[in-house]
Parts: C-alpha cells; sequence; structure tokens
C-alpha cells in the first residue's frame, strides 16, 4: 500500500506529515500488506494539469482521486527505475 506524504514545498515535515506518517505505522500493523510513505508534492498541481488536457469531461473526476493516482503512478515509474538501475 502506497501512502502519500504530505511534506512541505522545502522537504520538512511538518505537523501534517506527522499524523500521515502515525497513521501510515497503525495501517502496518493492521494489514498484511506493506505500507509505504511515498512524497506527494505536486501531485495535485499535476492531477490538475493531466485533467485540464483531458477536456471539460474528465475535470468532472474529483482532484483528489486524480491526485492519488498521480501519487502511484509516480511510485511506480520510481519502483521499476530503481529495479532497471539498482545503486551499488
Amino acid at each position: 500500500m502506497v501512502v502519500g506524504l504530505p511534506l512541505s514545498l522545502s522537504g520538512d515535515v511538518g505537523p501534517q506529515a506527522r499524523r500521515v506518517m502515525r497513521y501510515a505505522q497503525a495501517l502496518a500493523q493492521a494489514l498484511p500488506v506493506p505500507v509505504e510513505l511515498y512524497d506527494e508534492r505536486y501531485s495535485t498541481v499535476t492531477a490538475d494539469e493531466l485533467l485540464a488536457e483531458g477536456g471539460r469531461k474528465r475535470r468532472r473526476t474529483p482532484i483528489d482521486a486524480a491526485a492519488a493516482a498521480v501519487i502511484l503512478q509516480e511510485y511506480l515509474a520510481d519502483s521499476q527505475s530503481q529495479i532497471s538501475n539498482p545503486q551499488m
């Protein structure tokens, strides 16, 4: 499971990020799957741009759902990149 981590624009961990970290920790204890945090900075901006490119009909998609899709897509792309280019 991937949980978006709302870091500040500077990358600092603020109050909301700490709450999300506690939530992710509780999820990890309750679920039988790994729970990973992923930086969600700019995900809403990216989602809004993608929805705008899709035209008016697509803009009806709730922005939070679109931002969640962006977070997951970026997480998967980063994971694939790490598999393709392992650091030694």
